[in-house]
This record gives C-alpha cells, structure tokens and sequence, in this order.
C-alpha cells in the first residue's frame, strides 16, 4: 500500500508542475523508473548485466554435456564432478547433497547418496583408480592374480604366468585385452626368514656367535642362489603378453607401468622418459612433466600432454586453461584428448575433443 501511495504522489507531482527544470524532472523519471522496478520486481541493472567470457579452452563445436540451468538449477561454483571411463558424469549439488549423472547431454537426477545409481557409480570409479595400494596383489586384482603357496601366479587369456616371489607392479588395459607386471621370481630371503634371521643376531651373547650366525646366513642364502636360478633369478624383469624387453633398474630407477596415459595400451613412464614394453624411448620428459598430475600420449607417439590445476601443456609448448576432466576417447576409430570446461554463457558443462 505505501508503495502504492508513493507512486500515486510521484505522478500527481509531475502532472501538477510539468514546467519545472530538466534537471529535475529527470530525478522525477528515475525515483519512477525504480518505484516501478520494485514494485513488479525488476530490476534493470541486473537485466544489463551479462555472464562472463567464455574460458580460453572454449572451443566452437564444443558438446554439451549438462545444462545446469532450467529445471536444474545449478550452480557451477556449488557443485563437484567426478567422471567415469565411459564418459558419464555423477554431479554432487553441495548445498542440498543431490546427485545428477549426465551423460551425452542427458541428465538424471536429482538422487540420494543412497540410490544405487549413485553408489554404483561411485564403485566403479573407485574400481577404476584402485586406491588401496597397501592391499595384497591378489585381492587388488582376483580375476588375473592368485597365490601359490607363498608366491604369485599370473593368468591372462588361459595362460598363466610364474610364479613369483614378488610383484612390483601389474597393470591392464580397460579393454584387458593388454597386460604388463614387473616380477621377480626368486627373494634370496622371505620375510619371514628375514625376522628369524634379525632376531637370531639380537640374541647373540657374544661377537663371536654373532659373526658364526652372518657366516651360516651369507652360505644359506649363496646355496640358494644357486639352486633357484643364480643372480638373474633375483633380479626384477618385466612380463607381459606382448614382446618386452630387459628390465634394466638401474636406468629405469622408479620407472612405473602406466596404462592411462596412452589409450588402451601400456608404456613405462620413467623419471626423464616415456618408453615403450620394447624399451624404445617414446618421449623425453622434463621434470615438471614427470610430476604433473596427469599425462597423455598421443596415439603416433608424437606428442603428449600433461595437465595441472585446469591446464593442459602439450609438448610444442601451447596450452589450453580453465578447464577439467581431461581423458582420452576414442570415437569413430580416431583417438581424441576431451575435456571440460563451464561455459558462463550457455550456463553450462561443454566438451571439446582434440585431435590425438
């Protein structure tokens, strides 16, 4: 009702002095102007206002992959992606902890955190990164690793591998056609043996007895050496389906198997290099490269790419910014580098794919 009054007084005062100066009937248009505004709940600037530019990564036949307005509502800044192999997204709205999964411009949702669509979500990405590192080998990997007595066995394809007395590394490809480990058949001292061994030397009583155990030891562990095979026995190598060539873990101190950053294929990423099963080098790598926290080889073994904090950095030294979930896809036989970014524009999550 005030406000009714107020606007009723405003025009019966322009009406009553329509000869005043044009400086003040100019603040008469403007008090109107935002009586009106408030009263039918308009507000002019914020109709003049406009979303920001378009991220640097922007591309012009970028996809959509959700539009976070409309029946959404989303807001970009309160709500966290995670993403899985076959491209879908589970979307968490942080402000009332709903989930949507978005896949191809389609959207679902919202859900609970305990509707199954989430959760096995939610499972296969957790299968995908395999976190647990600390877990024994044959429960991280039951489908191609077992146990035999108090080593390892390898099947891949009906044929089996081994067995080992230790694993240092095992990968798969997603298509698990490919596979790769780093084995070593023979430990000149289990475990156990070992804390016989450590507790032996503590109980010693004298000097004497001490060195009598290290001798007995240095000759039990020469003996089986040489019934397990000798040196070479005991020295790490790599196994896999495909052609490898000779471990060397002097050269490739820390060198790891990866099947991430080339798609559906395996490679060895190294402190200062990228090589491949066949101890080719693919790529040199630059310190920053080695650390970065993600890495992708083009399928020419040409170029890769490394990505940061919403950076991708390719080898040529160009770089795109201000965008996430960078991976590998292949689409209609062609191997592209996708990624996100949100578009403040279109208020929406879009896709572009790089020609890999």
């Amino acid at each position: 009702m005030k406000k009714s009054l107020l606007l009723t007084a405003i025009l019966g005062f322009m009406i009553i002095y329509p000869v005043k100066p044009q400086g003040l009937l100019n603040k008469v248009k403007k008090a109107v102007s935002k009586e009106i505004s408030e009263i039918t709940g308009e507000d002019n600037s914020k109709k003049s206002s406009k979303p920001g530019p378009e991220p640097a990564c922007a591309c012009d036949d970028a996809k959509l992959i959700v539009e976070l307005g409309g029946g959404l509502n989303l807001e970009y800044s309160e709500i966290s992606i995670t993403m899985n192999d076959d491209g879908s997204i589970l979307l968490k709205d942080r402000i009332n902890s709903k989930y949507y999964i978005a896949k191809d411009g389609n959207t679902q949702g919202p859900f609970d955190a305990d509707d199954p669509r989430v959760k096995a979500f939610e499972i296969e990405n957790a299968e995908r990164f395999k976190e647990d590192k600390k877990a024994d080998w044959s429960t991280r990997y039951p489908d191609f690793i077992s146990r035999s007595g108090e080593k390892y066995l390898i099947k891949h394809n009906g044929k089996s591998y081994g067995p080992y007395a230790l694993i240092g590394d095992f990968t798969i490809t997603k298509s698990k056609e490919k596979f790769a480990a780093i084995v070593t058949e023979n430990v000149i001292m289990t475990e156990e043996e070992g804390k016989k061994m450590e507790e032996a030397l503590k109980n010693a009583k004298t000097d004497q007895e001490r060195m009598e155990l290290s001798m007995a030891y240095s000759q039990q562990i020469s003996q089986k050496m040489l019934q397990d095979g000798g040196a070479s026995s005991i020295q790490p190598k790599i196994i896999s389906n495909m052609p490898v060539a000779t471990f060397d873990p002097v050269n490739l101190m820390g060198a790891r198997l990866n099947n991430k950053v080339k798609l559906d294929d395996i490679l060895v990423i190294a402190v200062d290099k990228i090589l491949d099963l066949q101890g080719s080098t693919v790529m040199k790598l630059t310190e920053s490269s080695y650390n970065s926290s993600a890495m992708f080889v083009s399928s020419s073994n040409d170029r890769y790419a490394t990505y940061n904090y919403g950076k991708l950095t390719f080898s040529d030294n160009t770089s795109l910014s201000e965008l996430f979930n960078p991976y590998l896809l292949n689409t209609g036989g062609k191997v592209y580098l996708t990624y996100m970014y949100y578009s403040p524009g279109k208020n929406a999550i879009m896709q572009c794919a790089v020609p890999f």
